[in-house]
């Protein structure tokens, strides 16, 4: 599989499970239709009609394009990492039962682990 280049920062996050600075990243209130892909491998990770603004400073998505998301348990051993099922790029981490939307699910994800495709 051929990876994209990445940058010291996008390093930082996706391949060392870092994460950006909350309210920082370009996606973070960023509304077109399209696609939003992995940064590292250009899967295709989430659609813009599962995208919605949750306050929480990363691009919250309800739902992700199926098979394209897997979770795993955290280091931290309380939450759960998501992470691109092709690549294993860290995207970030998902959260369910705060009631944002009707499928009560959160994908917090970093934008720099993202790369948006418009429709």
């Amino acid at each position: 599989m051929n990876f994209n280049k990445l940058n010291d920062e996008e390093k930082r996050v996706i391949e060392n499970k870092g994460t950006e600075m909350p309210f920082s990243g370009e996606y973070n209130d960023f509304y077109e239709e399209g696609t939003f892909n992995c940064r590292k491998c250009n899967t295709a990770l989430y659609k813009s009609a599962s995208k919605f603004s949750s306050g929480c400073g990363w691009p919250s998505f309800d739902d992700e394009i199926k098979g394209a998301v897997k979770r795993v348990p955290d280091a931290d051993g309380r939450r759960v990492e998501i992470v691109c099922a092709s690549c294993g790029g860290h995207l970030g981490h998902v959260f369910e039962g705060e009631g944002f939307t009707e499928k009560n699910t959160r994908h917090c994800v970093n934008s720099v682990s993202l790369k948006f495709e418009a429709k």
